[in-house]
Formats: structure tokens, C-alpha cells, sequence
């Protein structure tokens, strides 16, 4: 889907967290980010105390009990680990860790219907502010992403799409609106085939509220734009979705009447309004 997305009122994370000892910094809700030694100036110049929020380094994160995630299930199962220190900063396991007590002989998380790239995906962020494929400044209009080489250029299965989708509603439960406005932003770099953005729809529709116009939307918008052309690409895919998910069928109509409608609307503006009265017609000769 690779069209400019809507990021209005969202915060878009693009830059990377040194991980120096000692030197604690931090981006996003997710990031390290170190309290504020400065003071607030008042409108006369002069320095305003203000209470101190203490400074943590990184190095104190990296000093934080150890906490493990078991992701999976079945062969796909993995266990992974990372810093109490960083998680905590996460609601969803602010939550889950305090739920654990102060002194557990185990520190484990079940996540067992999490996908266990997508946590992949959320710990990298977690410790560096982005995962990858990262976010690339090359000299163009936007932001691109870096090369994947084990990837073909063009996403056909949908795969691509998935892996920020997923990435996207895992945000959403562990609550980090940054990252779900990072994979989102990520979507629309990705070049696609329909087969793939039908996958990537089914998806969203099936994993996401109905609320969630954030990514529902464009969805809707790119078939409203191109479904003439791309479901005689998929044809048969594009029913199915229709049918198994009436609210995409729905958003998409309700994209294109509504374009129509302002259509309508500007050509009714613009035509010029015409003072001179319609001849009448009589049915009699000479009248």
C-alpha cells in the first residue's frame, strides 16, 4: 500500500537510541528517556525552580532483573528476555509485572498467542526506538525502507504487509501508540500486488476494531480508488473478503458514493447560473 498515510495527531518515531553506558536517551513512550536537569525560565528572564525528575541513565535499565517472555506456542514457541527496567515503561507489562509480586521466583510472562516476530519487533523498538526494516532518509519526497535482500521487491503474498500489521495491533495491546503509529507508517511503503493487500485487509478488518478508522480507513480508500482495476486481479479473493467481512464491502461503498457526492457537488457549484427563462411550448400551431 504505498500511499501517503494519515498521521494527523500521531507522533511518527524515526530515530535510533545510542546505547552507550552511562548515557541514557530516549524516543517515544517505549524509549529511554532521562529526566530533565533544567529549570523552567518565567516571562522576566529569571530562572523558575522546578521539581527535578531524578536522571536515569541506560546503564541502570541494563542493571534491572531480568524478565522472560514465553512467546508461542507448539514448535513456533520461543523464550526471549528482556530488562523489568524498559518493560515496565509498557502498561500492558507495568501490569503484568506487578501482578508477579515483589520477590517471584520466577519472572515469566505467558504470551503464547502473541506472534513471536511481532514481539521481536516490539522489544527491538523497546531498546532502540525502531525495528526492522527501519525507516531510511534517501533523498526522496518520504522516508523509504531499508532493503530487505531475502525479500522480492514486490510484496505478492501479502507478508510484508502483515509483518507491520501484526506489529500494529500488538502496539495496540501492550498500549504504545507511538509503535502503532511506527508500523503503520510502514504500510504505506510497501509495494504491493492486490493479492497482497487483500491478505493485509482481511487482517485488519478481522484483528481491529471497528473504530479503529486509523488503519481501516486507507484500506478502504485504496480499494475505493482502484477496486475497477484490482479485483479483476483477484476477483474471486475480493468477493470472498466482501463477504466474509460485510464492514470492508461497506467502508469501500461508502468511499466511493461519497466521493461521487462531492463531484456532484463541486459541478453543481461551478456551473454558471443562467438568468434567461426557458422558452414554453405549446402544443398549438402559432401560439
Amino acid at each position: 500500500m504505498a500511499d501517503p498515510e494519515n498521521n494527523a495527531g500521531v507522533e511518527d518515531l524515526t530515530g535510533d537510541v545510542e546505547m552507550t553506558a552511562g548515557d541514557g536517551e530516549g524516543d517515544g513512550n517505549g524509549i529511554v528517556n532521562e529526566g530533565n536537569n533544567g529549570g523552567a525560565r518565567t516571562g522576566d528572564g529569571m530562572q523558575e525552580d522546578v521539581k527535578k525528575s531524578p536522571r536515569v541513565t541506560f546503564i541502570e535499565y541494563l542493571k534491572s532483573p531480568i524478565v522472560e517472555l514465553l512467546v508461542g506456542s507448539g514448535d513456533e514457541q520461543a523464550l526471549l528476555s528482556a530488562h523489568q527496567g524498559l518493560l515496565v515503561r509498557c502498561p500492558f507489562f507495568s501490569d503484568a509485572i506487578s501482578e508477579l509480586g515483589e520477590n517471584p521466583k520466577t519472572r515469566r510472562i505467558e504470551l503464547e498467542n502473541e506472534d513471536l516476530d511481532s514481539v521481536g519487533c516490539f522489544l527491538q523498538y523497546l531498546y532502540t526506538g525502531e525495528y526492522f526494516p527501519r525507516k531510511v532518509d534517501d533523498g526522496a519526497d518520504a522516508p523509504t525502507l531499508e532493503v530487505d535482500p531475502e525479500l522480492p521487491s514486490l510484496d505478492d503474498s501479502g507478508e510484508q504487509l502483515l509483518k507491520h500489521a501484526r506489529v500494529y495491533a500488538l502496539a495496540e495491546k501492550l498500549g504504545i501508540p507511538d509503535l502503532k503509529a511506527l508500523a503503520h507508517s510502514k504500510v504505506h511503503r510497501i509495494n504491493s500486488s492486490a493479492k497482497g493487500e487483500i491478505a493485509y485487509a482481511r487482517f485488519v478488518y478481522a484483528s481491529t476494531p471497528r473504530d479503529d478508522t486509523t488503519i481501516r480507513k486507507p484500506i478502504a480508500s485504496f480499494w475505493g480508488q482502484r477496486s475497477h482495476v484490482l479485483r479483476h486481479e483477484a476477483e474471486d479473493e475480493f468477493k470472498k473478503l466482501c463477504l466474509e467481512f460485510p464492514e470492508f464491502g461497506f467502508d469501500v461503498l461508502s468511499f466511493v458514493l461519497d466521493a461521487r457526492e462531492r463531484k456532484a457537488t463541486d459541478r453543481h457549484t461551478e456551473e454558471p447560473k443562467s438568468t434567461r427563462k426557458r422558452l414554453r411550448v405549446s402544443g398549438r400551431d402559432g401560439s
